[in-house]
Formats: C-alpha cells, sequence, structure tokens
C-alpha cells in the first residue's frame, strides 16, 4: 500500500517530469528558429545557479537571458549546479531551483553537471600548475591582506604578493605556525601578468575587455582537513610551497593530490579555478551572467589560457536592483517564484518588459498563447514563454543600465 508521503514524492516527480518536458518542448522549438552560425558547431551557453536557497527576480532574468542568447546563436545550453560550497549548498534548494527554472520554461540540453562530482578535474588543473612551478602557499590572513592592500601604491583589491617570494625557511617557519594552530596555507597562482583581455560582448564597447589579473587563490586554506595531525594538514601542500622547484621539498605525509597521512584531502577549491574547468568540461563557449562580476573575467581567462583551454565569450548583463538602489536581495520581498505577483507568468511578463526594445512582448504573448493550445506551457496556461520572445530577440537592443523592481507597481490588483 502506498503511504501518503510516497504518493506526494510521486506526484511531485510527475509535475517536475511534466515542466521539463514542456522546457524541452520549448528547447526544439527555439533550435529550429535560432541561426546557426557558420563554420562549425559553436560552444554551448550555460547557467549555473549556486543552491543557497530559492533564486529570485534577479536571477532569473539572468537566466533567461542566457538562454536567449544561446539560442539566438544556435547554442546548446547547459546546467551546472554550483555547490562547490558544500557547507551553504543543499540538495534540496537544487532541486527547487531546477524544478523553478524548468516552470519559467527554461530547459537544457546534455547531462546536468555539479562542482561537487569535479573534485578530481579540478586537482588535475592545479597539479598542472603545480608541475610548470606556478603555485605557491600563501600564509595570510584576511586582515594581514586588508593591511597590505591599504598601503600606497598598492593595487585596489588585489592580493599584494606578500607571500609570492618568500625563502624556503621562512616558508617553512609560518607554515609550522598555522600547523600549530591546525589550519593549512592557502594555494596562489604565481600569475605572469598583470592584465588580460577577453571577449565581452555587451558591457563595454568594442567587444574587448582589459582587466586586472592578481596571484588569485586556487585553493583556499583555513582548518586543517579533519583527521589530520598536528604539523601534518600543514605540510600536506609543502610541494606546492616551493615556488621554484615544482614539486621539490615535499614533506613526509604530503602528496601530489594534497592528502595528509590520514588520507584526509583538502578539497577547498576556489571558484576561480572550478568555474574555468568547469566550463571547459561541458564544452562552455558562452558565458552570460550579471555584470557584478566583469571583474572577474581577466583573471577566469588568463587562467583558462595558463590551462590551455578554450576561450570563451563573455556577456555581463546589468543587473536588477531593488526599491532601495542596491542588487535586488530575498530582503526586498515577493521576489522568488513562489511569492511573485502572478507567479511564473508574472514574472516572465516583467522580465520581457525589462529588456524593452529587445523583444517584442505582445508578439510573445500571442505566440505562447497560440503554443498553449496544442501543448501544456510550462509558464502557464498561455502567456509568455522564453521561446516564444527568442522569436523576436534583438540582443543589441537590450538596456544597458540596471533595472529596478519595486513591489508597489508590480502588486497585484
Amino acid at each position: 500500500m502506498e503511504t501518503g508521503g510516497d504518493g506526494m514524492m510521486r506526484a511531485e516527480a510527475v509535475q517536475v517530469a511534466q515542466a521539463a518536458q514542456a522546457a524541452e518542448a520549448q528547447a526544439a522549438q527555439a533550435g529550429e528558429l535560432a541561426e546557426v552560425a557558420s563554420g562549425g558547431q559553436r560552444g554551448a551557453g550555460r547557467y549555473a545557479p549556486s543552491p543557497s536557497g530559492d533564486l529570485h527576480l534577479g536571477n532569473f532574468r539572468t537566466a533567461v537571458l542566457a538562454w536567449l542568447f544561446a539560442k539566438y546563436e544556435g547554442r546548446e545550453f547547459r546546467m551546472r549546479i554550483d555547490d562547490i560550497d558544500a557547507q551553504r549548498s543543499s540538495e534540496e534548494s537544487a532541486k527547487q531551483q531546477l524544478r523553478d527554472l524548468a516552470t519559467m520554461g527554461i530547459g537544457y540540453e546534455g547531462r546536468l553537471w555539479r562542482q561537487q562530482e569535479c573534485w578530481s578535474e579540478y586537482e588535475k588543473a592545479l597539479e598542472a600548475l603545480r608541475a610548470r612551478g606556478l603555485v605557491y602557499e600563501c600564509y595570510c590572513s584576511r586582515k594581514d591582506i586588508a593591511e597590505a592592500v591599504r598601503a600606497p601604491h598598492a593595487a585596489p583589491g588585489a592580493y599584494p604578493g606578500t607571500c609570492r617570494e618568500l625563502g624556503e625557511s621562512e616558508r617553512a617557519a609560518k607554515r609550522a605556525e598555522l600547523a600549530a594552530r591546525g589550519r593549512v596555507p592557502a594555494l596562489r597562482l604565481r600569475a605572469g601578468v598583470d592584465e588580460w583581455e577577453v571577449r565581452e560582448r555587451f558591457a563595454v564597447g568594442g567587444g574587448v575587455y582589459r582587466g586586472a589579473v592578481d596571484d588569485m587563490v586556487l585553493r583556499r586554506g583555513g582548518n586543517a582537513p579533519k583527521g589530520a595531525g598536528a604539523g601534518v594538514g600543514a605540510g600536506a601542500d609543502v610541494g606546492a610551497g616551493a615556488p621554484d622547484s615544482g614539486d621539490a621539498g615535499a614533506g613526509a605525509g604530503a602528496s601530489a593530490g594534497g592528502a595528509d597521512a590520514g588520507g584526509q584531502v583538502n578539497r577547498d577549491y576556489a571558484y576561480n579555478l572550478a568555474v574555468v574547468v568547469d566550463d571547459a568540461l561541458a564544452g562552455v563557449g558562452q558565458v552570460v551572467r550579471g555584470d557584478d562580476l566583469l571583474s572577474s573575467a581577466p583573471r577566469q581567462a588568463y587562467l583558462a589560457h595558463l590551462l590551455g583551454l578554450p576561450p570563451v565569450e563573455y556577456v555581463h548583463v546589468p543587473l536588477v536592483l531593488g526599491p532601495d538602489g542596491k542588487r535586488l536581495a530575498k530582503r526586498d520581498g515577493a521576489v522568488t517564484l513562489r511569492d511573485f505577483p502572478g507567479g511564473a507568468q508574472g514574472m516572465l511578463r516583467w522580465i520581457a518588459d525589462s529588456l524593452g526594445e529587445a523583444v517584442d512582448v505582445s508578439a510573445a504573448e500571442a505566440a505562447g498563447v497560440a503554443g498553449a493550445a496544442g501543448a501544456a506551457d510550462a509558464a502557464g496556461a498561455g502567456g509568455i514563454t522564453p521561446a516564444a520572445l527568442l522569436r523576436t530577440f534583438r540582443p543589441e537592443l537590450l538596456p544597458r543600465e540596471p533595472v529596478t523592481w519595486r513591489p508597489a507597481e508590480n502588486a497585484e490588483d
């Protein structure tokens, strides 16, 4: 006999499957409309939410734009769960985000990618850099770095290179000091440039953005992995700490994978390393995201260059702001899909209106109603869908200023 809980789970599974099928149908329709670039298949577009809670209006707007840009250019669309921060991520959040994206008509092709399934790939990338002498240990605390960057002539926000040229005796002393406190050093990239260019087709003129590159963190330090003995956890990365000699100097208990004598591994890889590897693994060639991440693009592109990975094209779009003029957050009220006035249709209408002359909202509504007559619509019984917006999408006409969400203007009658 089926229990009530089992019945609810099965009903939920059916709903998710139906929403996913509708989103896939819209994706297929979009593929027929898209212009396929000459010269072979392009790298995919992607969306990569962090599963630390419900997606909000700003997240959905970026997701819709990422989908539209990809399909407009004949690209496949990938989905990745950015769950590298295991403490803040939850499987329930990931499932809910995928359900909500499907409800909004955003489907994807291929497998669902997850960062927590890619640890070995991050370690391979780290080892490749380490073998070329491009990795060194950093013993600085956040306070140390904050004080250093306030010094005269220091580049704002960039790591000042405090630990870059330390001698081995200095490193040994600092390593032992951290180990005595049960901590391990961070690993940083020994960058060979101060700036790097990336292809950026929206946020800046000319199609190229040049930004700063510093000795970015590749794997964070902090508390030693559980099970590490005193003095062993910090020593696990000794091989990375000899900046001019590759793996020379690796001590007892160390391994190329960063494991301590108890077999524990520090997997606290930094996002800049992970996202570069992730995009290459999934065949991503276009990254659409909020323009608050524009300054990260040169660092990530430079790291991809060092790893011999294909470059990506960036499209950094304006953020959605809250009524206080700051970046939209859940504190601003009914901004999640379950709370938004009018549900999925209300949110899609707001997003469509926010795209200005880049889409024809009336035509999208008519197309959505016509499409709903023959099949279930993931975004409701008729109305706007991402696939319908694609019919008239003109990316060059997208507004270049942030858009503001004001609850009073979106309240239901």
